[in-house]
C-alpha cells in the first residue's frame, strides 16, 4: 500500500500532508490549535481539515462557531461524530440529539440531517462509503 498526500491550498500553503497510508497516526491538539489560527476560522463561521481520506473512509475534524449550522438534505453515507470540545445538537426527522464531550453519534445513510453549534465545538467526523 502506498501513502496518500495532499497538496498545498489556499489555507494550508505549506502543503504535502499524508492523508492515507498503512499506519497514520494524527496529532489531534497540534491539527485543533492549526484550524484555530488559520484565517478561514476568523473569516468564516466553521473551519476543517481532511485527516484521513481513502475510497471508503473519511475522517474530518471541523471546528464551527457558536451557532454555525451545517445541513445536509440527501446524505448517502454512513457517519459517525466524536465531539472533541463544546456542544452540538444533531437533527434528524426522527430525533434531535445534543452531543458533548465525550460522546458519540453514528448515523445511517439516507437521513437528512443537521449539526448545529451549541457553543464553540470541535468534533471528528468519520464518513463511511
Amino acid at each position: 500500500m502506498e501513502s496518500t498526500n495532499i497538496d498545498a491550498t489556499f489555507n494550508r500553503p505549506e502543503g504535502n500532508r499524508n492523508i492515507d497510508s498503512p499506519v497514520l497516526l494524527v496529532n489531534t491538539r497540534d491539527l485543533i490549535k492549526q484550524l484555530m489560527d488559520e484565517n478561514a476560522w476568523q473569516e468564516n463561521d466553521r473551519n476543517a481539515i481532511t485527516i484521513f481520506k481513502t475510497d471508503k473512509m473519511r475522517i474530518v475534524l471541523v471546528a464551527l462557531h457558536k451557532d454555525a449550522k451545517t445541513t445536509t438534505d440527501r446524505p448517502e453515507n454512513i457517519f459517525s461524530l466524536q465531539v472533541l470540545k463544546g456542544k452540538v445538537k444533531v437533527t434528524t426527522d426522527f430525533s434531535s440529539t445534543e452531543v458533548e464531550k465525550e460522546m458519540v453519534l453514528a448515523l445511517h445513510e439516507q437521513i437528512p440531517y443537521s449539526i448545529k453549534a451549541l457553543k464553540k465545538s470541535i468534533f471528528l467526523l468519520t464518513i463511511v462509503d
